[in-house]
């Protein structure tokens, strides 16, 4: 009976080690498939960015397009309105004061 009883115990710490070894494999897979997500999600991010930026590019190029402007008058345009903004500005902290 003891041998049986032996024999039990010793198939148990085999199955035990089993587990544990399946555990820290397991452990170890998930840690990497948590990198890999944080990694594509960064991406995907990035890429979000990246997709409104050439979708903010292109509603501007087809503006000009539809206006007949070239790439100098754009700029020309961007830095008159600018120059327009930081007046109101003044204007206006003028006002304030």
């Amino acid at each position: 009976m003891a041998k049986a009883g032996q024999a039990i115990i010793d198939d148990l710490e085999r199955h035990i080690e089993q587990l544990i070894s399946k555990y820290e494999t397991l452990a170890s897979e998930n840690s990497l498939l948590k990198e890999e997500k944080d990694r594509l999600k960064t991406e995907v991010e990035n890429n979000n960015n990246k997709l409104k930026e050439l979708e903010k590019k292109i509603e501007q190029l087809q503006l000009a397009k539809a206006f007949g402007a070239s790439s100098t008058d754009i700029k020309e345009a961007k830095q008159k309105i600018m120059k327009i903004v930081k007046d109101i500005d003044k204007c206006i902290s003028l006002l304030n004061d």
